[in-house]
């Protein structure tokens, strides 16, 4: 689809801390990054929220309806904002993520949104990675490798995002191709912002800890952190992903603690998690660029530079906007599948060789 030279391709993503949608356009072809366009950001209204968070770990069913519409209707106000754009990459809602089991549930009808804009649309990343036998997450490590070079950046580095789930992308820059041999290494390291959201709002009836006020008041419980420490996902070999609610056990092991100590261990429990996947990397990282949503934990990015022997940055040090890295990621992956390149390999998702799967809808006419 692609003749040659950079276009402008509109990145949408909404992530599992459910708070909204996220849009990037990036110039791109596929290969690397020329720069960087306007961002924009749609906040999930309270009923939209309920709507999503109601159809979590559901397939099908009216639940799942309900919450597509949503998704549909935020994506397509904001997307219809942007003016001079070549494509877009539509990541839509996960709502479940069982690649050894049942599969992977993204809902959003890319066909419906190419329509709407009157744009192609490229969507539905993961399904493909998971029929092959991969993990179908994380996607944006290729995406990182892009960035670390576009940077210029000589030594390993790490990409931590701090979602509703955390993930890792160790990266050595040196390596021409993300899909080569030692170039990347990527998982999801563990819970980061999605049991301390929960907490939030069950307790404090607000959608997170800002800047980890709460958790600055309170005392780390060692016994629950020991425990979380020792569990068994942490020693599996990557590639390896998590469903969001994969550790909702969490809250019920800070349950009878006060907020403010559940808050900071939970808040532990997430820097933990990056401590015990940074040792899977084949060499240190020189440096860990933090991006998501949890960058702005101030406690938590201090628990996590005190567990590791390099610096840990925001991706604002870099020059990077820190909120719209995954959105420009489905930007560039969205190029990539135009291009016919691979999105995933077996050191980014377990798949069984490097594959670049995705649907693209035209409008018609």
């Amino acid at each position: 689809m692609l003749k040659g030279g950079p276009i402008a391709v509109l990145g949408a993503m909404s992530g599992t801390s459910l708070d909204g949608v996220d849009a990037a356009v990036l110039m791109t072809d596929g290969v690397a990054i020329f720069g960087f366009g306007p961002t924009g950001y749609r906040a999930y209204s309270k009923k939209e929220r309920r709507s999503l968070r109601a159809a979590l770990g559901q397939w099908q069913g009216a639940k799942v309806r309900r919450a597509e519409k949503a998704v549909m209707r935020a994506h397509t106000l904001l997307l219809s904002e942007f003016q001079d754009i070549d494509m877009v990459g539509f990541h839509g809602q996960t709502l479940a993520h069982d690649p050894a089991g049942r599969g992977t549930l993204q809902i959003g009808d890319g066909a419906a949104l190419a329509e709407a804009l009157a744009l192609p649309v490229v969507w539905d990343f993961r399904s493909a990675d998971v029929k092959m036998g991969g993990e179908g997450a994380p996607l944006a490590p290729f995406y990182h490798h892009a960035l670390a070079r576009y940077l210029g950046l000589k030594k390993p580095v790490a990409f931590l995002n701090l979602g509703g789930v955390g993930n890792l992308t160790w990266v050595d820059p040196i390596r021409a191709l993300p899909e080569a041999e030692g170039a990347l290494l990527a998982f999801d390291t563990g819970p980061a912002n999605a049991p301390l959201n929960d907490l939030m709002r069950m307790r404090r009836k607000k959608d997170y800890d800002e800047g980890g006020a709460l958790a600055a008041r309170g005392t780390v419980d060692d016994s629950i952190i020991s425990a979380f420490a020792a569990h068994q996902y942490f020693t599996r070999m990557p590639p390896k992903s998590l469903d969001r609610d994969d550790f909702s056990a969490l809250l019920t092991s800070v349950s009878a603690l006060s907020d403010a100590d559940a808050a900071a261990t939970l808040t532990a429990c997430a820097a933990v998690a990056v401590m015990r996947g940074v040792e899977h990397c084949p060499r240190p990282p020189s440096q860990i660029i933090v991006c998501g949503g949890g960058r702005h934990n101030k406690v938590m990015m201090q628990m996590i530079a005190a567990g590791l022997d390099c610096p840990v940055v925001p991706a604002e040090e870099h020059g990077l906007d820190g909120d719209m890295i995954e959105a420009q990621a489905f930007a560039f992956l969205a190029a990539r599948v135009a291009a016919g390149l691979p999105t995933s390999c077996p050191s980014t998702t377990g798949v069984a060789a490097a594959i670049g799967g995705a649907n693209i809808s035209r409008p018609l006419g």
